[in-house]
């Protein structure tokens, strides 16, 4: 068996050229970044939990974790287990070892409600992590800078 790592979730990105939602997951002890592309729905499900906000009526994630502690399981981790063709795989591994194929931002956003772990397979990671320094950060921040400035952010007076 693969070994595993914890990952973190940083948030989701909207890639600007493509206007496409990327999640972000980070490993717990590590500094390498698992970026995966994923559709807006779950983008948007992803961004209402990681800000606490419940909408009026539950989503699809938040039923399905009702449908589980109901059926008296328990969801005790996501799992991103393998990267084919470009398109990542997950499991949703319950209690007793029953696991269940699923997309990883469906996994993601249901681990969120329900307080389970978010895991990927060391390969995932190597294949497909990227790591990320202050270097590139501060880089990151100053192009950011750039895109939104206009000439007036650069017109100082001579003290």
């Amino acid at each position: 068996m693969m070994p595993v790592r914890e990952m973190l979730l940083v948030g989701v990105h909207v890639e600007q050229d493509a206007d496409v939602p990327v999640l972000l997951l980070q490993e717990s002890d590590g500094d390498r970044v698992l970026p995966l592309a994923i559709g807006a729905a779950e983008a948007n499900a992803i961004i209402l939990e990681q800000q606490g906000l419940r909408p009026v009526r539950p989503l699809t994630h938040d039923l399905l974790g009702e449908v589980i502690e109901a059926l008296g399981r328990r969801l005790e981790k996501v799992l991103i287990t393998e990267l084919r063709e470009g398109t990542f795989l997950a499991e949703l591994i319950f209690d007793g070892d029953v696991r269940v194929s699923a997309r990883p931002s469906d996994s993601v956003a249901l681990a969120l409600r329900v307080g389970a772990g978010i895991h990927a397979d060391e390969q995932v990671l190597d294949e497909a992590g990227q790591v990320v320094t202050t270097e590139q950060d501060e880089v990151a921040k100053f192009r950011e800078f750039l895109d939104s400035a206009s000439p007036e952010d650069f017109h100082g007076e001579d003290t």
